[in-house]
């Protein structure tokens, strides 16, 4: 995809910081064009965790994955991490609006806004607005880069909260896996419980909300790929104007979805990605794909 040029090196940074977790799998292009700071969640086996972010081969990662009889645990950031990228940004005069992975799949929203409590009392300048997205990996990333950009404008807190609402109204994401035995055996089946017994040979598809729930199931990887196309134009059908393509352990599924939407839209996504150890862990392989429609709203700034 093409990325936007880089920001102005001189220019003061945007007086609302926004912050996020690890999961929305951002590419470090667009972390760095908008300044996104990232709190990482944490991964590991036998009680090893490891932040997510230091895991730089996902194909080993995957591996591991399929081959070991136990699920890797995974765990939200820490109180304290927040505390550590929160504290200098309010220090520095600015306020923050933290979008993070739905409070019903993780405790990533809480440990967020219990440092922002103790920040509060301890009477820091500034606010700190935690913002559960309601969704996950491209879909929260959407709805980050909304922020960043609104931020980017001159957009107060306030603003800046109210697009990332608007944004969540038009939001919608799909994903399809190969199996449910990650999902069922990690505990975060959701609503597709209901699919487990029949789903041993076809392949589920699901949407990323409050709660993982399912839409679908096919019952070949063609089928899959047919449907998630179907998916793509029912978005730009809808009015989108910003879509996304992520993978896990699918490059080639990926890249042919990424010349469908950009056929489909006549735009590249938003980016295209793979999913990286903590959802992976809980959804194995398989594809997703998403979009919103912008919001349209006037940016109220600090002044206004």
């Amino acid at each position: 995809m093409s990325v936007p040029p880089a920001p102005d090196t001189h220019k003061q940074p945007p007086g609302v910081a926004v912050v996020t977790d690890s999961t929305p799998y951002l590419p470090a292009e667009l972390s760095k064009r908008w300044a996104i700071e990232e709190i990482s969640l944490y991964v590991g086996w036998d009680g090893e965790l490891r932040r997510e972010s230091d895991y730089e081969d996902l194909d080993a990662f995957y591996a591991k994955l399929r081959d070991s009889a136990q699920l890797p645990t995974t765990s939200q950031p820490s109180v304290g991490d927040f505390l550590a990228c929160y504290e200098p940004l309010l220090s520095a005069g600015r306020d923050v609006v933290s979008v993070h992975i739905a409070g019903g799949l993780s405790g990533t929203c809480e440990s967020a806004r219990e440092a922002a409590r103790i920040l509060a009392e301890a009477g820091h300048p500034g606010r700190v607005e935690v913002l559960d997205s309601q969704t996950g990996a491209g879909g929260l990333g959407c709805l980050v880069i909304v922020a960043a950009t609104v931020a980017e404008q001159g957009g107060s807190l306030d603003a800046i909260v109210d697009a990332v609402h608007e944004a969540r109204k038009s939001l919608d994401i799909w994903f399809c896996l190969d199996t449910l035995e990650y999902l069922r055996r990690g505990g975060r089946i959701g609503a597709a419980q209901a699919m487990v017994g029949t789903a041993l040979k076809v392949k589920p598809i699901l949407t990323f909300g409050t709660e993982i729930a399912p839409v679908g199931r096919v019952r070949t990887q063609r089928r899959a790929f047919e449907r998630m196309v179907g998916y793509l134009h029912e978005l730009n059908d809808r009015g989108a104007s910003d879509w996304v393509v992520q993978h896990a352990q699918a490059p080639e599924d990926a890249r042919r979805l990424v010349a469908e939407g950009t056929a489909i839209f006549g735009t590249a996504p938003l980016f295209c990605t793979e999913v990286g150890p903590v959802l992976g862990a809980h959804l194995g392989s398989g594809m997703l794909v998403g979009g919103m429609t912008r919001p349209q709203i006037p940016v109220r700034t600090a002044e206004s």
